[in-house]
């Protein structure tokens, strides 16, 4: 019951048929390709559940690796002259529907250049190249494009860290077309080539022997080859010859799981190597040929007609003793695709035979005539194929015509019984998300020079660490460069870094130049020596301060205090007391509320006490004046008219203060400008104008008080005060007029710092000129603190 079959469906593939001298070795790799065809369609035609009925037919060219028996043989299928190689009676089409073949890239794009106006599917080979649907508009494939592959190359060699490569491949559209996309997506991934060189298997040995010094004499510790297997067979020899060992080998499905070249020395060279083969699978049935079996035996199969046979088969022949790449069914990654595209084929006549519509009239649901279908017809049903293998692999077809880009990552491991094994340590899926391609098991990887813990390392330049960045050195590939250390206040805080970043204007580099940190605060501070030694020194003032005033109280009866004005006495050390007490004021961290009161407190504590001194010095005067006969001055500058004038005169800058305070008031801020990695916390004066008003106030009241100070001082008298004052304000105002320039000069906190000796300074200036001879007659010369001897009259 099985319906003749109704065309012939042929498979073009490389099968180097025949034996003895004339002819080349049967190549058990191809061979196998076609007797994996043969199986697939005679599956399919005993199968009742695809094309049931219809018995679908082949025909197997061989065309020795050559673009032009390629073509002839497709030019020969299309026109349909070829004997019939079947005892089968048929009613057969003119054309073939389909062609399977060939697994080279080369030979597959100059046959689909002549197919592809006729519309025949050619459903194989993986150059990215292929899939351009303007140029070959009826290539199909079931094995991954290498343009998969090329960037899966990329992104393995980026994961490991290798940053220096070297890059070999077949000079054909495979090689070109597979390493072109690998450098684009290199040089992404931030990968540098430090060669590239394209070679053929035919080229003269020179040439040969000039790749493999170039290969000798680069720096690079990792090679990727995008090359043709039998090209990688005749560079393998001469690696070997040369001994060349210890690189690690990255390379492409054409030759990653090939087992000749994993023998004899091929290990030596290529142990350890990784790259991507397409996904193993189970195909259950072979065939064998009369060819096959006297290639592998090396004997002859006589035939019917022929007695005189040299060497004939025994017939006793056993084929379990055999080990080859055809008997070998444990790397079928290519053989499942053949296995992937007759079936493909199959299910797209399937559908059609099935009263689908793929008519060029939408309206049209007629079943297609079972003798006139068209190889048009095919292709378009192959695009909606979708289908999953016994094996439970799925196939379906991208826009492209393309497959899923799917491979297993192989590793050459040396196994127990001394050969080599391809260890899938690993796959790679290019339709997951971005980073989720991989999944590898690192653990189970052996590298060159069978080494398991120690990664290969292939950079041209050591990895820049943090808080440098890279400098790419002149002349030479981006990977080549040095590390500069970034300058201050700028960092990197990764590996590699190609530019520092600056800090935040807050923050500084740390010594490492690898992090920002908030920059130190500078201000004067209690706990330092620095402020803990003026806090000394204030509290000292005010303590030395309340002893004299203690003494003056406890002794205020006696004529020295009396004659120096006691109570303007009491109110000048009431004065200094708070002068002493302000500078502490400038020490710890400036707030709004500090910045306020020291400068004001400042202010308004100096006239205080400038105005006592001022109007001690006028009371001499007019003491001496009033001697004279007829002069009545004491009676206009009496104890009235002396707390007058020192209330008219503080109440001057207690206005002024307040001015300043109302209108724009000192407030704390962050000094950014004196140090680039320190932030100084101090007072900014607001208004400069009530600040030089302030200070210019007290340097007027100083300056009137020095002049009639100096004019009394040689005045006769026993103790003339005025001398005293004369020495305490010329003190005074030598240290405020050398405090401007150090003021201006100083630094952050020292700044405050030398605000605070100028504070203190004329402070104990005034306390000690003024009061210590005073202290001296009462504590230690009582005899003249009477009233005879201040008024002279003591011998």
């Amino acid at each position: 019951g099985w319906r003749p079959a109704q065309g012939l469906f042929p498979a073009l593939h490389p099968v180097l048929a025949g034996i003895g001298s004339s002819r080349p070795p049967l190549n058990f790799r191809d061979f196998q390709f076609a007797q994996t065809m043969i199986f697939a369609i005679e599956e399919i035609n005993n199968s009742s559940d695809i094309l049931p009925g219809i018995s679908m037919g082949y025909k197997i060219f061989d065309s020795c690796g050559s673009i032009t028996l390629s073509i002839k043989s497709a030019m020969t299928l299309m026109k349909g002259q070829e004997e019939e190689q079947s005892n089968i009676s048929c009613k057969k089409q003119n054309t073939v529907h389909a062609i399977i073949g060939e697994s080279a890239s080369t030979p597959t794009i100059a046959i689909s250049s002549t197919t592809g106006p006729f519309h025949i599917p050619v459903p194989f080979a993986t150059c990215a190249c292929l899939s351009n649907r303007n140029e070959f508009p009826a290539f199909f494939r079931t094995i991954p494009s290498d343009y998969y592959q090329s960037r899966a190359l990329a992104q393995l060699v980026r994961q490991f860290g290798w940053t220096w490569v070297g890059a070999i491949r077949s000079d054909n559209d495979y090689g070109n077309n597979g390493m072109a996309t690998f450098v684009q997506v290199a040089q992404q991934e931030g990968v540098c080539i430090e060669y590239s060189e394209a070679f053929s298997r035919n080229e003269p040995r020179d040439k040969i022997l000039a790749l493999v010094g170039v290969i000798k004499k680069s720096s690079s510790k990792v090679v990727v080859s995008f090359t043709y297997h039998l090209d990688m067979a005749v560079l393998l020899k001469e690696l070997s010859l040369q001994n060349i060992t210890g690189l690690q080998w990255i390379g492409s499905e054409s030759w990653i799981t090939d087992k000749y070249l994993a023998s004899g020395d091929g290990f030596k060279v290529l142990g350890g190597a990784i790259g991507f083969s397409i996904p193993n699978a189970e195909i259950l049935g072979n065939t064998f040929l009369k060819e096959f079996w006297e290639t592998v035996f090396k004997c002859t199969l006589p035939n019917k007609n022929e007695t005189d046979v040299i060497n004939p088969c025994s017939g006793s022949e056993d084929l379990g003793e055999i080990k080859n790449q055809f008997t070998d069914v444990s790397d079928l990654q290519i053989s499942n695709n053949v296995y992937k595209a007759v079936y493909a084929i199959a299910y797209s006549l399937h559908h059609l035979f099935c009263c689908k519509n793929y008519d060029t009239h939408p309206d049209n649901m007629t079943c297609a005539n079972l003798t006139s279908i068209q190889p048009w017809q095919v292709l378009h049903s192959l695009q909606t194929v979708n289908f999953t293998t016994a094996n439970g692999e799925s196939v379906y077809f991208d826009k492209n015509g393309d497959p899923a880009g799917i491979y297993e990552l192989v590793n050459w491991q040396w196994s127990k019984d001394g050969g080599t094994e391809f260890i899938t340590i690993g796959y790679y899926d290019a339709s997951l998300p971005k980073g989720q391609e991989f999944k590898m098991n690192n653990k189970s990887m052996v590298w060159t020079g069978n080494q398991k813990l120690v990664v290969p390392k292939s950079v041209c330049s050591e990895s820049c660490p943090p808080g440098t960045r890279k400098a790419v050195q002149k002349g030479k590939p981006v990977c080549c460069f040095d590390c500069l250390p970034c300058a201050e206040g700028e960092i990197s805080n990764q590996t590699d870094a190609i530019d520092c970043i600056k800090c935040p204007i807050e923050y500084w580099s740390n010594k490492k130049r690898s992090q920002c940190v908030f920059k130190e605060i500078e201000f004067l501070q209690f706990t330092e020596i620095m402020g803990i030694l003026l806090v000394i020194l204030s509290l000292l003032g005010i303590f030395l301060t309340i002893i004299i005033a203690t003494i003056f109280y406890y002794y205020r009866h006696t004529p020295v205090v009396k004659a120096n004005n006691s109570e303007l006495s009491f109110l000048l050390l009431f004065s200094l007391a708070l002068c002493f007490l302000c500078s502490l004021t400038f020490i710890g961290q400036p707030s709004e509320w500090s910045c306020k009161l020291r400068h004001t407190s400042f202010g308004i504590t100096f006239v205080l006490c400038i105005s006592c001194v001022l109007g001690k010095t006028i009371v001499v005067l007019m003491a001496f004046r009033a001697t004279l006969p007829g002069n009545n001055l004491m009676k206009w500058f009496g104890q009235t008219q002396q707390r007058l004038s020192v209330f008219i005169l503080t109440l001057a800058q207690i206005i002024i203060c307040a001015v300043w305070l109302i209108s724009s008031p000192p407030i704390p801020i962050q000094n950014l400008k004196y140090y680039k990695e320190k932030i100084i916390l101090e007072c900014n004066v607001g208004s400069d104008v009530a600040f030089y008003a302030v200070l210019g106030y007290i340097g007027g009241l100083s300056l009137l008080c020095f002049v009639l100070a100096f004019l009394a001082r040689k005045l006769p008298d026993n103790f003339n005060e005025a001398k005293y004052i004369t020495f305490s304000m010329l003190i005074f105002c030598a240290v405020w007029i050398t405090f401007i320039p150090a003021y201006i000069s100083s630094p952050g906190k020292f700044t405050v710092a030398v605000e605070i000796f100028a504070i203190l300074a004329s402070s104990y200036s005034l306390l000690f000129c003024i009061f210590s001879p005073k202290c001296y007659i009462i504590l230690l010369q009582p005899e003249k603190n009477t009233k005879k001897h201040l008024m002279g009259k003591t011998p």
